[in-house]
């Protein structure tokens, strides 16, 4: 049998809920995403906390609420203990997401699911990842190999590869295989045949017609026209997903256009997060990586956008048209939400939406077809505490405080009183202060004022003490050269470097917004004050596709050559995931499953792998030959049981039958192209086949990327006479390949 794997989605399946799958590998489980909505409601959490203890690894695909929001209650209240595995830039901006989460809610509720204390300890667990970086589990994972690769979509998002004896289980979700102004497109298309592929069928009903240039135009023209008209403009973005690919459009029409009009990003930790971006160059697009390397271009320098922290700074801009990016996208809270309220009864202004707003969301029932007429909504913000309010309150804390220092009162006495029972009274050296108030006044009438002076500014100590001071024997071990060392004491890791500028102010990082940090240390007494009302939408509301997802279109065709052996589908309403299962059980592969919240199905491949030993008598006469990154040999051997039990591969009794040579290599024709070029020899492409000289033509029949993605036999057909030309190709087309 082959590597036993069982998916269980724990959240968002057959619906847009957020992300969250138990996937468990040989009985390693594996917490694939741990996502949450912006209405933070625990209750979607249920299946997650039946199982959060037995989780021995989480990755993080994206960093975003729907992938990680729940990470920091996961680990406070559900018992989560696991390492966590994520990318350098998902790790970055999805603490900054979480502190922006948090920043929001407590300035319009008495937030309590978790602190910013919480954040960071859920994400001082976080192990980072470079792509195509192979990490090598150990313990109970021992085996086991994770890689993230690019997903697109995100910065930092990913594709998680978990490899065990030779089967690979691929996890990608929310996808976009088009390269964009920031990223690459994804390299999902690059494995093929994989045990499992876990992926999302969220856009399956979803085209997009038209290509990039056309649409980045229509977004800028739109935006001009309204700012044209006297209007203002509302983006709502998440705290750090799509909004930098909105910004570099913006600063390019901007420049192009040469306009003037302000543009404001507006969140808790706006300066923070494109500080971080500007680092994180080599994880964003070749051309972006090309311009840097060559000119020393970083596209984040921004020019046309100021970044603010506070509603005040943009109440206190100047009058007249303006953009404003804020966060959040939902709607439900945040600077997007109040700037929402102020602007939806002015006709002349624009909220524009670039992705589609979380199921219940104010977002999605304005992005209803048609948009409402009017809608409800809370206002609510904290104020300080006075009069009565304040007294009241202060006087409870006086009471808290008071109980504390009772209660801490008790303790201490009691620890005194298990120290006494201690005390080795026969010990002379041991003096019992307690017992000083039993001594004979020897003073005389007046002994009692002078003791008075003496104890005056002096008071002994509760305990018993010794009157000289303390002697502790050395415990230390030596050997012949010295006292022994060891040398992991004075190692400082990665992690205490991190914790420790983390945590010199607390949460309070060198790069958190001055504004955020002022308002995290107001220990003021406030209270929240709420009201709600009534809406009159007025205001332009357009919804355009920035997203940064593949189309169904395309989803289809990648899976297509993919061609996975299993298929398990996840995320997506009813009618997408449904509509994808009929499609790919047609055309991608005949086992396709689409499972319900907490239902486990069982994808164990169905080929059989068997580990082996190979004995040393055989090792010594096989002869590896070098293979790019790899070595590689003919191994003839005969298959015996070990004494305990294993399989192990022995030399052959008899002499084993001659094989014939092989040739080993993927030829690239257009790069065989420029290889010969360079060895001064005329070629072309015509009609399919490489034109090489005057008489040699070279072809490609039965190429690998056959219908279903299965691999076929290859071969190189070279035609001409024989020449010296012809055995000079030949010779070149061999050397393309290693000889087996």
């Amino acid at each position: 049998m082959g590597t036993s794997v069982q998916v269980t989605p724990l959240c968002g399946v057959y619906n847009e809920n957020p992300l969250s799958y138990l996937v468990s590998i040989d009985d390693f489980n594996f917490l694939i995403d741990c996502g949450w909505h912006d209405h933070f409601d625990p209750t979607i959490l249920q299946p997650l906390s039946k199982v959060a203890s037995t989780i021995d690894a989480v990755l993080l695909s994206y960093p975003d609420t729907l992938h990680l929001g729940a990470l920091p209650y996961a680990v406070k209240q559900l018992g989560l203990s696991a390492p966590v595995f994520t990318t350098e830039p998902t790790y970055r901006l999805g603490l900054l997401t979480m502190y922006d989460q948090y920043l929001s809610r407590k300035q319009v509720s008495d937030f309590d699911l978790f602190t910013l204390d919480d954040i960071d300890s859920a994400f001082q667990k976080v192990t980072r990842l470079t792509y195509s970086q192979n990490h090598h589990l150990s313990g109970k994972g021992e085996g086991i190999v994770i890689a993230p690769h690019v997903a697109g979509h995100l910065l930092g998002g990913t594709v998680w590869k978990i490899t065990k004896d030779g089967e690979d289980v691929i996890y990608a979700v929310d996808l976009n295989h088009r390269k964009e102004r920031h990223l690459n497109g994804t390299v999902l298309a690059s494995f093929v045949r994989p045990a499992v592929l876990i992926t999302d069928a969220y856009n399956a009903l979803n085209n997009q017609p038209y290509r990039r240039g056309e649409k980045e135009n229509e977004f800028g023209e739109t935006i001009k026209k309204t700012l044209g008209a006297g209007g203002n403009v509302l983006l709502p973005v998440d705290t750090a997903g799509r909004v930098f690919e909105l910004i570099l459009i913006l600063e390019q029409y901007w420049t192009d256009k040469s306009l003037n009009y302000p543009i404001f990003f507006l969140t808790y930790v706006a300066s923070s997060t494109i500080d971080y971006v500007k680092s994180f160059l080599e994880w964003m697009s070749d051309s972006i990586a090309k311009s840097f390397e060559q000119n020393r271009e970083n596209p984040f320098l921004l020019k046309n956008v100021t970044f603010l922290i506070n509603k005040s700074e943009l109440d206190n801009a100047p009058d007249g048209p303006k953009v404003v990016i804020a966060s959040m996208a939902s709607l439900e809270v945040g600077f997007s939400h109040d700037i929402f309220v102020e602007w939806a009864s002015d006709a002349k202004n624009l909220v524009l939406f670039t992705e589609r707003g979380q199921f219940a969301t104010l977002a999605r029932i304005l992005q209803a077809d048609p948009p409402p007429k009017a809608v409800k909504v809370a206002m609510s913000k904290r104020v300080p505490l006075v009069g009565e309010e304040l007294i009241a309150y202060e006087e409870e804390q006086n009471r808290i405080k008071k109980e504390e220092t009772l209660k801490a009162t008790l303790i201490k006495e009691e620890t005194k009183a298990s120290h006494g029972a201690d005390i080795d009274a026969s010990d002379p050296m041991v003096v019992d202060v307690s017992n000083t108030h039993a001594l004979p006044d020897v003073a005389g009438p007046h002994g009692g004022g002078y003791r008075d002076i003496l104890i005056d500014g002096f008071v002994p100590s509760s305990t018993s003490v010794a009157p000289m001071f303390p002697f502790y024997e050395n415990t230390f071990e030596w050997d012949d050269f010295g006292e022994v060392i060891n040398p992991d004491d004075y190692v400082i890791k990665d992690e205490d470097m991190d914790q420790t500028g983390m945590h010199v102010g607390g949460y309070l990082d060198a790069k958190f917004d001055e504004g955020s940090t002022s308002m995290m240390l107001d220990t003021k007494p406030s209270k929240v004050v709420s009201n709600e009302l009534t809406v009159q939408v007025k205001c332009l509301l357009i919804y355009m596709d920035f997203e940064g997802r593949s189309d169904g279109r395309s989803i289809k065709s990648i899976l297509s050559h993919v061609a996975p052996l299993k298929l398990v589908l996840v995320h997506g309403s009813a009618e997408a995931t449904e509509h994808l299962k009929q499609h790919c059980l047609k055309h991608v592969c005949p086992h396709v499953y689409a499972p319900h919240i907490e239902e486990t199905i069982d994808v164990t491949s169905d080929l059989c792998a068997y580990k082996v030993q190979l004995s040393e008598k055989l090792m010594s006469n096989v002869l590896f030959k070098k293979l790019g990154d790899y070595e590689i040999a003919w191994v003839d051997a005969e298959v015996a049981k070990t004494d305990g039990g294993t399989l192990s591969l022995n030399p052959c009794s008899t002499t084993a039958p001659p094989h014939k040579s092989v040739l080993v290599g993927d030829l690239k024709m257009a790069d065989f192209k420029q290889f010969l070029a360079s060895k001064g020899i005329q070629v072309e492409f015509a009609g399919g086949a490489l034109r090489c000289g005057e008489y040699v033509t070279i072809r490609k029949v039965g190429d690998a990327s056959q219908k279903g993605g299965a691999s076929g036999p290859q071969q190189i057909l070279i035609e001409g006479p024989l020449c010296e030309d012809y055995y000079k190709i030949r010779d070149y087309l061999y050397s393309q390949f290693f000889l087996l």
